[in-house]
């Protein structure tokens, strides 16, 4: 019997860094809340959570990202986390969306939503015959949401049960554009 992996996921994708360490049977996760400065405190906390478990970067098989939709820089904070580790450690990075962790363990069909701004949602609808509709962006509040430790669990497992699969590096999921605007004043001119 082939033993079961260890995993490290980590999203930061909303107003935390929350990660979680995927132990065979057992999960241990971590979220801190924060509106800004995940991309200095994501490393320092995921050390901290493999130092608990008496592990180190090495231990890992492999990476679990959340790749979104979600807050523009914190995605990309995240993901360049993941893709950066794994090529260092030459282990998987296996990006997870946000759908996948809010569907994961539910009925079908199952209709995942995400807050968004504006009061409007990001939503995916997975169907009973194992189909998802692409993901969209709807004018209507996303409804209770599962915990963030709920969510990063599900990352974990997720990312383990992809390891074998080649699954393709992780890449963001934007559901829509970004919104950031070019700046009105004209270029200052560079003299020589």
């Amino acid at each position: 019997m082939q033993p079961k992996p260890i995993i490290l996921a980590f999203d930061t994708s909303a107003a935390h860094c929350a990660a979680a360490l995927l132990l065979g049977d057992r999960i241990v996760t971590r979220v801190d809340e924060m509106a800004k400065g995940q991309a200095e405190h994501l490393i320092p906390m995921l050390e901290e959570l493999l130092k608990a478990e008496s592990l180190n970067w090495r231990d890992l098989d492999g990476i679990g990202v959340g790749v979104g939709p979600g807050n523009f820089t914190g995605i990309r904070i995240s993901v360049s986390a993941a893709r950066g580790l794994a090529l260092g450690l030459g282990k998987p990075a296996i990006g997870v969306n946000g759908f996948e962790t809010r569907a994961h363990h539910e009925d079908r069909p199952y209709q995942a939503a995400i807050p968004a701004p504006r009061r409007q949602s990001y939503v995916q609808v997975f169907a009973a015959d194992g189909t998802t509709s692409a993901p969209a962006q709807v004018d209507a509040e996303a409804a209770q949401q599962k915990p963030a430790e709920t969510l990063i669990a599900a990352a974990a497992q997720i990312a383990a049960a992809r390891l074998d699969t080649n699954a393709p590096r992780p890449t963001p999921l934007y559901v829509r554009s970004a919104d950031a605007a070019p700046p009105r004043d004209p270029a200052p001119t560079i003299l020589s």
